[in-house]
């Protein structure tokens, strides 16, 4: 689902903590009404800057508050001066934000481990994967090691996941990247 943050702004100018808060408000409205969506696309398209007080308390706080069961990421976020601001609001909290261009994502804010930038990465190739598929791709992986990367993943708010069944017949967890 796409937002487009400039309908929830009065302005286009994000400024300051309160007017953050008021349109976080707006923001979760949306979200609690779309609640089988899990990835929201954020579009920037008409906001014309914003301070990093405003960041923090509206986008950066909404994923921080759904942090492993709803993904938010930016789809049109150009201007360096915004990112600038976005990322340094997202590390503040401590929670990472995706900025896709086309197909090429990064990750703005916190940066994953460099323990597991490597199992990041390969999630990040595909739209979703399982443990099993990168312990067959990484030699010498064990099963065990890569789904506690994934689940570290998860909780940190790098991906998502969903439950699914093994051929096994147990649960397995299916990660999606946030796109």
């Amino acid at each position: 689902m796409l937002i487009n943050l400039r309908d929830f702004m009065e302005t286009p100018d994000g400024w300051g903590r309160a007017e953050g808060r008021e349109v976080y408000q707006r923001l979760l409205s949306s979200v609690e009404a779309n609640s089988g969506v899990m990835v929201f696309k954020v579009s920037v398209a008409g906001v014309k800057r914003v301070d990093i007080s405003f960041a923090s308390e509206t986008l950066v706080e909404l994923a921080r508050r759904f942090r492993g069961k709803k993904g938010f990421c930016f789809v049109d976020l150009q201007d360096l001066d915004m990112i600038e601001n976005w990322e340094a609001a997202a590390e503040r909290k401590g929670q990472p934000l995706m900025l896709w261009e086309g197909d090429q994502g990064r990750v703005i804010g916190v940066q994953p481990s460099q323990g597991n930038l490597e199992a990041f990465l390969f999630a990040l190739s595909k739209p979703y994967t399982r443990a099993a598929e990168f312990a067959e791709a990484k030699s010498g992986m064990s099963i065990a090691n890569a789904s506690s990367k994934f689940k570290q993943l998860w909780e940190q708010g790098y991906l998502l996941r969903r439950e699914s069944v093994a051929d096994s017949g147990g649960v397995e967890f299916v990660y999606h990247t946030i796109k």
